[in-house]
């Protein structure tokens, strides 16, 4: 039965958030004039994530609705879809700008909710990270795509995925990590690093050095998570 009403939330859910992204999606597409493959790649990126979000929500979450704070999460992913669709269009930086500070400022909102109505589980703060981790990426590629830092900002992007890799190989890097208001830091101080360089009003050579900073930060923050792993397994085994 709890399975059942949760499957009803989850595509209800899921299907309000997609008509909502639908009409603002159509909405930029002509009042911005972008490309035709726009809508398609938004959608085709929010379908395959929610087909996710949907399979992984049915297998750990154990109530009976999706919960707030992952509606809100969900929010945020069909705007993050909605970056996605701006990745080869170059004439509307202040729409990327909006987006992604809208996609930010949702995140504090969805972890305010989960707090307040203590609706925490590993499944929200799961689906969570990987929505700040591909924000992320989208940001980093679309600060390339204009011109406002070299190839070298897509590290930014791609270095959470690069630690997932290297786990594999450094099987400590896949030990449970404890809450961090730095690692949280560090990723807000990252995004807003890379909003800012892609605002039309921030020059080139601004751009490099606020978008630099942020990576050295985020680089300083997972340094210091691999080597507080590295440190607590070799307490363990001494």
């Amino acid at each position: 039965m709890i399975y059942t009403a949760l499957i009803k939330d989850l595509f209800k859910s899921t299907a309000l958030v997609f008509i909502f992204l639908i009409i603002v999606a159509f909405f930029c597409q002509f009042h911005f004039e972008l490309g035709d493959l726009f809508l398609w790649k938004v959608i085709l990126v929010f379908l395959a994530g929610s087909f996710i979000v949907i399979t992984l929500a049915t297998r750990f979450l154990s109530t009976q609705t999706f919960g707030l704070a992952n509606k809100v999460t969900l929010i945020r992913w069909s705007l993050v879809a909605l970056l996605f669709g701006l990745v080869g269009d170059y004439q509307a930086p202040w729409l990327v700008v909006l987006i992604s500070s809208t996609v930010l400022v949702l995140d504090g909102v969805d972890g305010w909710i989960a707090r307040y109505f203590q609706l925490a589980n590993d499944f929200g703060a799961r689906f969570d990270m990987e929505t700040d981790a591909i924000l992320l990426l989208i940001i980093s590629v679309l600060v390339w795509q204009y011109d406002k830092a070299g190839v070298w900002i897509l590290f930014a992007g791609f270095l959470r995925y690069i630690y997932v890799v290297l786990g594999y190989f450094f099987p400590v890097l896949l030990e449970e990590l404890p809450p961090s208001r730095r690692r949280q830091a560090a990723f807000i101080v990252q995004a807003v690093a890379l909003i800012i360089s892609i605002s039309p009003i921030t020059g080139q050579l601004l751009s490099n050095g606020i978008a630099l900073t942020g990576l050295l930060l985020l680089i300083s923050s997972f340094a210091t998570d691999v080597n507080y792993l590295i440190r607590s397994n070799s307490d363990l085994s001494s």
